[in-house]
């Protein structure tokens, strides 16, 4: 690879916080509410144009593992708040849906009601550490061009572990063996069906296999078959469905090459899909392709290790810790890693009715004032293929956030304030 040096710029600071949140999804809009809210000057940066992340960005409508206490407060207000104003819809298994529209109206006043300060457009670049290895500032590229972000602390909501990866803390990928990640999905909105006239592929109203092996029957057609054959329609309410079908394998999630293939292809896909759909009926003749998503769903990059990694026993045991952040009720969901097999899901270890992800998995192993919250926090391969749903990203925000405000007000490290404050903090 050939590469060019450029002259060091002299970066102007943007801002300074006592914390600055990276990544403006699930978790990091609750991180950044939970650290306003709790009398910490907040920075919320993010890169794409609206908050909420693989919710609206990525049209992801469903809330999935939302019910059940050790969630924190955020979870249930902000349902609260969107049922209020009709734009929440219980599917048939009881999984929230709502309007995305409603989604990123509400967590923009809600972090303006904490008094966040929100930068969208924004990407994250580079950090500055200081001889104690704790970050300073980090750096971002943008319209307004390159700037700095001073801080106290700072949480890594990024995902994909960006900040984490960029001040140096070890992570890891994939699959214990090979490191090969879960393929990655793009999701559509549809709109022109009856609900009761194709109620028997709808997610939610039977067997999730069920359900899905009539639906990739119905699109496979003329040597086609669909990349992901665990395919799902799920209701969003108001005539608006979103549409799980593909599956863009052997791609990684921090490679930008691998992103933009894995999009293209996906798109192309669905729109197929779409043409097949309108073939199989009077009930499918009128479909139409409202969006495709923004983003592509990207579900597991990188693993940022912490000074606890949650593992595949604690998962299958229910094990739970003396400093609970989150609660979580999920499976074992590992899509299939490889299109040589059945293109659903690899067979998985049962988990527990629940387990805990204490709070020291949400405090990075070598950078002392790092938090972490979402999928990239510290985890092996097969316990973040179950917390890593949008559920617990939020319950893990709103803890990196509070304990994040209470460091910085008690002028301490996260590692170093007491669980008890915490826990108090938290109620």
């Amino acid at each position: 690879m050939e590469y060019i040096t450029l002259p060091s710029p002299r970066i102007p600071v943007a801002a300074a916080a006592q914390v600055i949140v990276a990544g403006g999804g699930p978790a990091g809009v609750c991180a950044a509410i939970a650290a306003a809210r709790n009398g910490a000057k907040t920075i919320l940066l993010e890169k794409s144009g609206c908050l909420g992340g693989t919710w609206t960005s990525g049209s992801m409508g469903w809330i999935i593992d939302a019910d059940g206490d050790g969630k924190g407060k955020l979870l249930k207000e902000i349902m609260q708040k969107l049922k209020a104003r009709n734009a929440l819809h219980i599917a048939g298994d009881g999984a929230p849906a709502f309007n995305i529209e409603a989604m990123k109206t509400l967590l923009e006043e809600l972090c303006q009601e904490a008094g966040v300060q929100i930068r969208l457009y924004t990407q994250l670049s580079d950090v500055v550490k200081d001889d104690s290895n704790r970050i300073s500032a980090i750096i971002t590229d943008s319209k307004s061009g390159k700037e700095a972000w001073q801080g106290e602390l700072f949480i890594d909501c990024t995902g994909d572990g960006d900040l984490g990866a960029l001040a140096g803390n070890p992570f890891e990928i994939g699959h214990p063996e090979d490191q090969r990640t879960q393929p990655m999905t793009l999701l559509a909105l549809l709109t022109g069906l009856e609900t009761e006239k194709i109620r028997p592929c709808l997610a939610g109203e039977d067997t999730w296999s069920a359900s899905a092996d009539r639906f990739s029957t119905l699109l496979t057609h003329d040597g086609y078959r669909p990349s992901y054959r665990g395919l799902a329609l799920f209701p969003l309410g108001n005539g608006i469905f979103m549409l799980m079908a593909n599956h863009q394998y052997e791609r990684s999630g921090i490679n930008a090459d691998d992103l933009t293939s894995a999009t293209i292809a996906a798109r192309q896909e669905i729109a197929h899909q779409i043409e097949i759909l309108r073939t199989r009926g009077p009930e499918w003749e009128n479909v139409q392709l409202i969006s495709t998503g923004a983003q592509i769903g990207v579900r597991e990059a990188r693993r940022l290790l912490g000074r606890y990694k949650v593992t595949l026993d604690d998962v299958v045991n229910g094990r739970c810790h003396p400093d609970p952040a989150c609660r979580v009720r999920f499976i074992i969901d590992i899509h299939a890693l490889s299109p040589d097999k059945d293109n659903k899901v690899e067979k998985s270890p049962e988990a527990a009715e629940f387990y805990e992800i204490p709070l020291r998995a949400l405090m990075a192993q070598a950078i002392p004032n790092l938090l972490m919250a979402g999928r990239c926090i510290s985890g092996d391969f097969y316990a973040h293929a179950s917390y890593r749903v949008t559920g617990n990203a939020t319950a893990t925000g709103e803890a990196a956030g509070t304990l994040a405000a209470i460091a910085a007000r008690t002028e301490k490290l996260p590692q170093q304030v007491p669980y008890k404050a915490f826990a108090e903090a938290m109620k």
